[in-house]
């Protein structure tokens, strides 16, 4: 009888050693555990159901998330993986799945498989919980008769409302008749205001501002590029005055295209284009010419505004006539040959 209760007594302490060591945290298989939860299980069609999975398992361990997911009837729209949090030596990684459904009635969100691995390379796989959601109608009516289309809904109108229309609508042109009167008593008293003198021809303005350049100080300060731009300056604008060719805001190949286009001769175009390359080249590449050379420029300069000025005059209609005695071209060579500027 003693041997029978001794070999009883054995048997239960080794069962118990077990118990504790299965449940024992060094164990590492009882630190594994699973737990997944949705937060909504009754929603309408499209509505966004988040479905989150959360994995316990040894802090040294990790977690293989599957790549892909067929959750049919639901469909997968994102994914995201949530920080993880440690709990007595343990890690907790969880993932949130948002899901959708375009199919009614009671579904199944299936479950799937998700893989631990340990420390030493060994693997253990989970299976997360199945869920049922209810999926309904937007806008499902509870008494299940289908009704007819109604018609539109007229808006009421009172009295009132029609009467304050009318009242501001005749306020609104009694002020508008008020204020012309106003205005037209205000007219007949003011002085009639003649007309100003006409614009100057573009070439008077042109040769004045090469004038005034050359006079300027600029070359001898050493300003040489403003030097530069302000006779680009004048040109270009003698060139949108006289041909109607928006040179101001056009490069110099825009602005000799726009030339031909408007009928302006290939020697003018030329010349024009040796003035304009000089001022680019001081302007961007930044070079510094001899100061003769710059003299030269704005001769050159004034070769072209009098050649076409003469041209225009030349040409029956033409928009632009001599006033005054006017200088006959000096310096290197003239603006335009035999072509029309």
């Amino acid at each position: 009888m003693d041997g029978i209760r001794s070999s009883w007594a054995s048997a239960t302490r080794t069962v118990l050693m077990t118990v504790v060591l299965v449940a024992s945290p060094a164990f590492g298989s009882a630190q594994v555990d699973i737990r997944s939860d949705v937060d909504t299980t009754l929603v309408t069609v499209g509505d966004r159901i988040t479905l989150t999975v959360r994995v316990t398992h040894p802090e040294a361990g990790s977690v293989l998330w599957p790549d892909s997911l067929d959750l049919s009837p639901f469909e997968v729209l994102a994914v995201q993986v949530l920080p993880p949090e440690f709990l007595d030596g343990a890690r907790v990684s969880s993932t949130a799945f948002q899901l959708t459904a375009f199919e009614l009635g009671e579904l199944e969100i299936p479950a799937f498989d998700v893989e631990v691995v340990r420390a030493d390379g060994s693997r253990q796989t989970l299976r997360t919980d199945r869920f049922g959601v209810e999926v309904v109608t937007v806008g499902q009516d509870e008494t299940g008769d289908i009704r007819e289309i109604r018609g539109p809904l007229m808006i009421p109108v009172s009295v009132l409302q029609i009467a304050s229309w009318l009242l501001m609508l005749l306020l609104a042109v009694a002020a508008g008749a008020w204020g012309y009167r106003r205005w037209a008593r205000s007219r007949a008293g003011q002085p009639v205001v003649a007309p100003g003198p006409p614009p100057r021809p573009p070439h008077e303005v042109a040769l004045e501002a090469l004038d005034r350049l050359e006079a300027s100080e600029l070359l001898i300060r050493g300003e040489v590029k403003k030097y530069h731009i302000e006779a680009s300056g004048i040109l270009r604008r003698y060139v949108e005055a006289r041909f109607r060719v928006t040179a101001l805001e056009m490069t110099t190949w825009e602005i000799l295209d726009g030339l031909a286009r408007v009928g302006a001769g290939s020697g003018f175009r030329g010349d024009l284009r040796r003035f304009l390359d000089q001022c680019d080249l001081v302007k961007f590449a930044k070079v510094l010419p001899a100061q003769g050379m710059s003299h030269d420029l704005l001769q050159l300069g004034r070769d072209l505004v009098i050649e076409s000025m003469n041209r225009a005059k030349e040409r029956p209609g033409g928009e632009e006539t001599i006033s005054g005695a006017s200088a006959s071209p000096a310096g290197s060579g003239t603006a335009a040959s035999g072509d029309e500027a």
